[in-house]
């Protein structure tokens, strides 16, 4: 059986980042499944419709292939962001895409041993019997500044109080949202990243991922 790690937390706690690190670690596939998500949002917005529209955005769901969740710059934007979390909402399209991530972890390409799976329900929702669940946060400030210098660095105009405040929105439909909402599952790990950098986050998250694996492998 294949050995999954599921990540999950609120947009900019540094999940994804951990989930990369982690994944090379390891020797395990990767997934970054908000990348789906994204992918919807955006092909819904090139198509001409808005996530108000949940037929087209489950249509889109349904007919989502691997190369749409490629690594495209267009996909990290704050607009992809903010349409993901639009349409991960709709229960038809977390259902489209429930199938693709069980089977991404089950099967991971490659004939990997594992797979990292990084997320909002994947510890909750999409992998409940994943052998490590980490739940990866930070305060909403710390957030918003990590996620203000990235997109400076890609030279999208937004203030950080813009920043901010979009940060709240999202982590407000995230975690209200009828199905799937964004919590921690109930016996994850949660490792608050408010104070640590990135290879602080990596260190304290492998050691625990090393003692789950010394403790469940004979």
């Amino acid at each position: 059986m294949s050995i999954i790690i599921a990540i999950d937390g609120p947009t900019a706690g540094g999940k994804g980042t951990l989930a990369k690190k982690l994944a090379e670690a390891m020797g395990f596939a990767l997934l970054d499944t908000g990348l789906l998500y994204r992918a919807v949002g955006v092909a819904l917005k090139r198509a001409g419709y808005t996530p108000e529209d949940q037929e087209q955005a489950t249509q889109h769901a349904r007919s989502l292939d691997a190369t749409d969740i490629m690594d495209h710059d267009e996909l990290r934007s704050a607009e992809a962001g903010q349409l993901a979390s639009q349409v991960s909402a709709i229960p038809a399209v977390r259902q489209a895409l429930l199938e693709f991530q069980r089977n991404f972890a089950a099967h991971p390409p490659g004939g990997q041993a594992g797979a990292v799976l990084d997320g909002r329900d994947i510890g909750t929702v999409v992998c409940p019997d994943a052998l490590v669940k980490l739940y990866i946060t930070a305060s909403a400030e710390a957030r918003a500044e990590r996620r203000y210098k990235e997109l400076l660095s890609r030279g999208e105009a937004k203030t950080f109080d813009e920043v901010l405040a979009d940060i709240k929105v999202r982590d407000d439909r995230d975690m209200n949202r009828a199905v799937a909402p964004l919590k921690p599952a109930a016996d994850a790990v949660i490792l608050d990243t408010t104070a640590m950098d990135p290879n602080k986050a990596f260190d304290v998250a492998l050691a625990l991922v090393r003692e789950r694996l010394s403790v469940t492998t004979p």
